[in-house]
C-alpha cells in the first residue's frame, strides 16, 4: 500500500551520518528545531518508540503515530500501529482529517530505513561536524532525488554547530 499522501522525511544528521547518541540529539541546534516544527506543524508524524521516549510527550499542533512492535503499548496523546503499512494508513487518515499534504517521518533509524524507498521528499540538516553517536541515517540512493532548497547557517550562540537546509524531492 501506498501512502495517500506524500510522505518528507525530517532528519538532522552529521557529516558522518550520526542521528543520535544515547537516545537523544548529540546537538543543540535551536534553528534546526524551530525548522523541525515548521515543517511538521499541522501533520501527522511516524516515528518510532525510541523517538517517542526521547521526546517524551506529543507535541502540539501535530498527531503522532508511533510505530511499536511491542503489545500494549498506548501512550496518551500518540496513535500506535505495530507495522509500517499500518503505521502509513493511519497517517494517511490523519492528514485527511487534518487536511495536510504530507506526513512527516522523523525517526529513528529504523523508520528512516522503512520509509525512504517511499519518501517524496527529503528534509535534511546536515550537521557540519564528525559527532560521535550511536545511531545513524539508513544508506540511500542521492541519484534518486534532485536539490530544490539549500541554506547554510553558521555556529552561534543558540547553535553549537554550522550546518546546512536541504531539500531534496524524488526525481
Amino acid at each position: 500500500m501506498t501512502a495517500a499522501v506524500p510522505l518528507a522525511i525530517v532528519v538532522a544528521l552529521a557529516e558522518n551520518g550520526v542521528i543520535g547518541r544515547d537516545n537523544a540529539l548529540p546537538w543543540r541546534l535551536r534553528t534546526d528545531l524551530r525548522r523541525f516544527r515548521d515543517l511538521t506543524w499541522g501533520k501527522p508524524m511516524i516515528m518510532g518508540r525510541r523517538c517517542w521516549d526521547a521526546i517524551g510527550r506529543p507535541l502540539p499542533g501535530r498527531e503522532t503515530v508511533l510505530m511499536t512492535r511491542s503489545r500494549g503499548v498506548s501512550p496518551m496523546g500518540a496513535h500506535v500501529a505495530s507495522s509500517w503499512e499500518e503505521a502509513k494508513a493511519l497517517a494517511s487518515r490523519l492528514a485527511a482529517g487534518m487536511g495536510s499534504e504530507e506526513i512527516a517521518v522523523v525517526g529513528g533509524a529504523e523508520i528512516y530505513r522503512l520509509a525512504l524507498p517511499e519518501t517524496d521528499r527529503l528534509h535534511l540538516t546536515r550537521v557540519h561536524d564528525e559527532t560521535p553517536g550511536d545511531v545513524l541515517f539508513p544508506a540511500y540512493d542521492a541519484g534518486s532525488f534532485r536539490e530544490t532548497f539549500r541554506e547554510r547557517h553558521e555556529a552561534g550562540e543558540a547553535d553549537e554547530h554550522a550546518f546546512t537546509f536541504i531539500d531534496l524531492v524524488r526525481r
